[in-house]
């Protein structure tokens, strides 16, 4: 019996999240609030909450939580960050290639693209590296604001920044059950309007790069930050064996995020990359034995393979699809 292909299984798993993530709520499923992944709790019935909500939510809660142990609101904090670690250790960046719903809304802008036979867009090395910081900023953004709403006087209208200003999965993913109440301009003051001028337009600017781009907002994701600050203490590693790598170039061909790093490593084991979301494709497009690996702790879940790469793409294939060197 031929074993599932790791990009079936990991299309099958996509589906299931987004259906469990979106919806789960309504069937008294529920996941908590403080998930490493895009699941919007501006979704009605959602099954899970990301933790970026909780963290601009209660991150002054953390402040408190120092001075004293007492403050509800700081164990609250306390608890939500605790279980956001917990959570990412145990799946480390299968949260963002696996799970996160909008991620896999990404990958259904990529499949439609293709259909359509239209090429996708590629940055180059200079204006990817141009916008990495962009990640950090949105990540300072949404720590900063809340501080000064907590001790400077900002306006309350302000609270959860990245959320209501920044994030397109708020308009976006509730247009998946049935709300289009996202979309609207907010005219309650200056502040509610700027932001959801700012939300609207970001979000439609987003659906155009997705579409032309895979994985494009990933590009600017702070929560792929926050899960690679804990990448060496997790039990999920990404491994290259780089004295048995062929230079094919496989790997960076197809990577989605355009990484070029797993090829160019000469020296480091680990190459697991800020911007990686372990969806496997360099692993499964490298023709040379053992040479990528995905292990759990010292188990090994997948590595590359010739026969593998034999069965999955030496054979007559759909346009677009992954282009392998043997």
């Amino acid at each position: 019996m031929v074993p599932l292909m790791v990009f079936k299984l990991r299309l099958i798993v996509q589906h299931l999240f987004f259906v469990l993530l979106t919806y789960g709520g309504r069937f008294g499923f529920h996941m908590g609030f403080a998930l490493p992944c895009f699941s919007c709790p501006f979704v009605m019935g959602c099954g899970g909450s990301c933790y970026l909500l909780s963290l601009q939510g209660n991150w002054w809660g953390l402040q408190m939580a120092l001075a004293n142990w007492s403050t509800v609101m700081g164990l609250q904090a306390l608890y939500y960050l605790g279980l956001f670690v917990l959570l990412t250790l145990a799946l480390n960046k299968f949260w963002c290639g696996w799970i996160c719903p909008f991620g896999t809304l990404q990958d259904w802008f990529t499949y439609l693209r293709r259909r359509l036979g239209i090429r996708e867009a590629h940055l180059s090395w200079a204006t990817r590296d141009r916008l990495k910081p962009v990640k950090y900023i949105l990540l300072a953004y949404m720590i900063v604001v809340p501080l000064l709403i907590a001790h400077a006087g900002l306006h309350y209208d302000f609270h959860l920044p990245f959320c209501r200003s920044i994030c397109p999965a708020k308009p976006l993913m509730p247009l998946f059950a049935g709300s289009t109440r996202h979309l609207a301009l907010d005219f309650t003051n200056t502040v509610t309007l700027v932001f959801s001028i700012l939300s609207v337009a970001i979000a439609g600017g987003m659906l155009v790069g997705m579409f032309f781009k895979e994985r494009f907002f990933c590009i600017f994701c702070p929560m792929l930050v926050l899960i690679h600050l804990l990448r060496k203490i997790s039990p999920v590693r990404f491994e290259k064996e780089v004295g048995a790598c062929l230079g094919c170039g496989n790997c960076r061909r197809n990577c989605p995020m355009d990484i070029r790093d797993v090829h160019e490593q000469k020296t480091d084991k680990a190459v697991l990359s800020e911007d990686c979301m372990l969806c496997m494709t360099c692993t499964e497009s490298c023709p040379a034995d053992g040479v990528l690996s995905v292990r759990f702790f010292k188990w090994r879940l997948f590595s590359s393979s010739r026969d593998y790469v034999a069965r999955r793409f030496i054979k007559p294939h759909k346009a677009g699809s992954v282009k392998v060197k043997v």
